[in-house]
């Protein structure tokens, strides 16, 4: 089942995940854009082994392994799409709260609530 992916603008229309799949070394940015692919004509469920629920939080976060550890933070939109709100490397065994925090500002502000 086809998914919508849409991604995070700020108010000026700006995307940053878009910036932060740009900073990405080429190989990296394909393992990426091909997981995106995926869900785009398969739907999330697709991808399930990469995927998962945040506890306590409306997001899911969507794992690519490698040299680098990419992680992807996503809510869900209506049904049949997701909006990706925030990529970034992960370093450490946890997600950051950090990283967690931008992803809900943004989820926050494409709801408008602050």
């Amino acid at each position: 089942m086809k998914t919508d992916v849409l991604y995070y603008t700020t108010p000026d229309g700006k995307s940053p995940f878009v910036s932060f799949l740009n900073s990405l070394q080429q190989h990296a940015a394909a393992k990426v854009i091909r997981l995106i692919s995926q869900i785009k004509e398969y739907g999330i469920l697709s991808i399930l082994p990469h995927t998962k629920k945040i506890t306590g939080l409306p997001l899911w976060e969507i794992r690519i392994l490698g040299k680098d550890s990419i992680r992807m933070l996503y809510a869900t939109r209506r049904e049949h799409a997701i909006i990706i709100l925030h990529g970034f490397i992960k370093k450490t065994q946890d997600t950051p709260p950090k990283e967690l925090a931008i992803a809900i500002k943004r989820l926050r502000q494409c709801q408008g609530t602050s």
